[in-house]
């Protein structure tokens, strides 16, 4: 069982080391991680929500802020949800395929 307050402490730590290249502020600072809960199995579920509906960053800055909370110990799978984007919803799906170990995304 897993400390839901202090591995979300974790979490967002980590995820201040995630630097937007356009603003060279991190992600945590810039407001762009919403509605972040792990539960006691330390599931963590988030949104992204890229700084404009047509980031050119929003892919790359989904992918680095995926890998940051899949390194944070004690995290056993997440589930990231982009809003806010003009392809969210393909997003979403490719990142879910990526997470999954689909090679064909």
């Amino acid at each position: 069982m897993t400390d839901p307050e202090i591995l979300q402490a974790k979490i967002l730590e980590h995820l201040s080391e995630v630097i937007d290249p356009e603003t060279g502020v991190d992600v945590v600072r810039m407001r762009l991680i919403e509605d972040l809960t792990v539960d006691t199995s330390g599931y963590v579920t988030y949104k992204f929500r890229p700084s404009s509906p047509f980031c050119p960053l929003a892919m790359p800055l989904a992918i680095e802020i995926q890998k940051a909370v899949a390194e944070v110990e004690g995290v056993t799978g997440q589930d990231l949800q982009v809003v806010g984007f003009a392809l969210s919803e393909e997003l979403n799906v490719w990142l879910k395929q990526a997470m999954n170990g689909d090679t064909n995304v």
